[in-house]
């Protein structure tokens, strides 16, 4: 009944929002900031009353159908008009060259690469290449102006200051045993094939354990300490680059993204995000921005000694004492709880390093790779025989292989590249800050994914890469066919 009920309120508002996003495309962009940073608290809640299974999963997929139908409505504007949507460039030659690579891995047989991996982790590692290839190439087809990449900028503050404030509020109210009754470990273990063995079953990050006590982590509306931290890293990036910090408003939200970041304790979130504000120093050719930096990291190291005697302490149930006890020991041991999370040589960081040096001795060993499916959160949730982990380099060369390592490195950077020159040749100050503020959010979450799956994370894969390929470099108008055909002419007839 429940299952029901929802889809029928459901199919009319994602109805709704198709046409909203027929009509104007960029529209999805602004969907996608605020509807997947609530996704998974909707997913867990919709999970809690009952709707599971085919019809959550036909729920859950209301991103992909918005992408789809903005996606349709920029090829078939492209067909009438016998136009390109955008010149191409070498930056988008590496994205669809990554894309058609990973579909004709999809097609090959498990058996001719080694890999183990059934025909839904086949599907599901698709979906993880393809979606931020996807939204980086409707970025690439919107023609945003000014005024557009301003308001989707601060909305993008907007939402992650919610953001924090909702983790802030949710941290210090609800305690491990309303997690344990919510439907989202439920949502996590079922719907999505993750048996998490943190407190109360929700994902071992949920907390920060140590030996004088269990600290609560910041995850709000993601569920997830990582997910929220990488978000917030974005916007602070984006309103730092667009200036936002120095106005009373942008103060205010930007300091409640920077609180809720030191709250999730994730070091190299902090870490990253020093790095984006160094990398928007020198494209920015402005000081202050180091400086930012520097401010950046002694916070974090201060926040992490301070963490256990401000944030909430928690606790296993009984039940799960005894099984924590046996992975703790497995570990070896737990940290002391001050400056903990400033030790090198803690069980988390040595799991991070030694994953991405086994997943590159793979890729060296195995250059063909083993196919998709085969590495990271898809293998663990379709029980299949894990390759390869935590790092997106790692993962993308165990499943495609050298040349599909080489061709993820040559898009992002290419991507990169063309950000960082555009915020330093575009003739419109707000746009050459929005580039800006794109590059050093890309360059952070590239830096993110050398040790987790920052590229896997829905948020970041429909908006930081669609916002970067709306961000790269446009044609000053469309370009017809019959025209580009004739520049492809004569290029060659040049080079020869």
């Amino acid at each position: 009944m429940a299952a029901a009920l929802s889809l029928v309120l459901y199919a009319p508002l994602l109805a709704g929002a198709g046409v909203l996003v027929w009509r104007r495309p960029a529209l999805a962009l602004a969907f996608f900031v605020v509807g997947l940073a609530l996704h998974n608290a909707a997913m867990a809640a919709l999970y809690s009353t009952g709707v599971e299974g085919a019809a959550l999963t036909a729920i859950q997929a209301w991103k992909e159908a918005l992408l789809a139908v903005a996606l349709a409505r920029v090829f078939l504007d492209a067909v009438r008009g016998r136009t390109l949507p955008f010149r191409p460039g070498l930056v988008d030659a590496f994205a669809l060259a990554f894309g058609v690579l990973a579909v004709v891995y999809a097609m090959l047989p498990q058996s001719v690469l080694g890999g183990g991996a059934g025909a839904e982790a086949v599907l599901l590692g698709l979906r993880h290449a393809l979606l931020p290839v996807l939204a980086y190439l409707l970025g690439r087809s919107l023609l945003l102006g000014a005024p557009d990449l301003h308001r989707l900028g601060s909305l993008v503050l907007v939402a992650a200051a919610a953001v924090a404030a909702l983790g802030l509020l949710e941290e210090y109210t609800l305690s491990v045993e309303w997690w344990r009754d919510s439907g989202a470990p439920g949502y996590f273990r079922e719907q999505l094939g993750f048996d998490y063995r943190g407190p109360a079953r929700m994902p071992e990050n949920f907390a920060f354990n140590t030996e004088d006590g269990l600290f609560r982590r910041l995850i709000s509306v993601f569920l997830s300490p990582l997910a929220t931290s990488y978000m917030l890293v974005v916007a602070l990036l984006l309103a730092a680059a667009a200036g936002a910090l120095g106005r009373r408003v942008g103060v205010l939200l930007a300091l409640l993204c920077a609180v809720g970041l030191l709250f999730t304790l994730s070091r190299s979130a902090v870490v990253a995000l020093a790095a984006g504000l160094v990398l928007l120093a020198l494209i920015r050719r402005r000081l202050l921005y180091g400086a930012a930096a520097l401010a950046a990291l002694v916070a974090g190291v201060a926040f992490a000694f301070a963490f256990p005697a401000i944030a909430p302490e928690t606790h296993f149930l009984p039940t799960e004492i005894a099984e924590q006890e046996r992975i703790a020991r497995e570990l070896g041991g737990l940290p002391d709880a001050r400056g903990a999370a400033l030790d090198l040589d803690d069980p988390s960081l040595r799991s991070h390093l030694s994953s991405l040096r086994e997943g590159l001795e793979t890729v060296v060993e195995h250059p063909q790779g083993y196919g998709l499916g085969n590495a990271g959160a898809v293998a663990r949730r379709t029980d299949t025989r894990l390759i390869a982990g935590e790092s997106n380099f790692a993962e993308v060369g165990a499943e495609l292989g050298a040349l599909g390592l080489v061709l993820f490195g040559a898009w992002n950077i290419t991507l990169l590249w063309t950000l960082a020159r555009r915020a330093r040749s575009e003739d419109d100050p707000s746009v050459r800050a929005a580039a800006g503020g794109a590059a050093a959010a890309l360059g952070a979450v590239l830096a993110l994914a050398i040790q987790t799956d920052a590229y896997g994370v829905p948020w970041l894969a429909f908006c930081l890469w669609g916002l970067a390929g709306a961000l790269a470099r446009p044609s000053p108008a469309p370009l017809p066919f019959s025209a580009w055909r004739s520049t492809r002419a004569s290029t060659s007839a040049t080079s020869t």
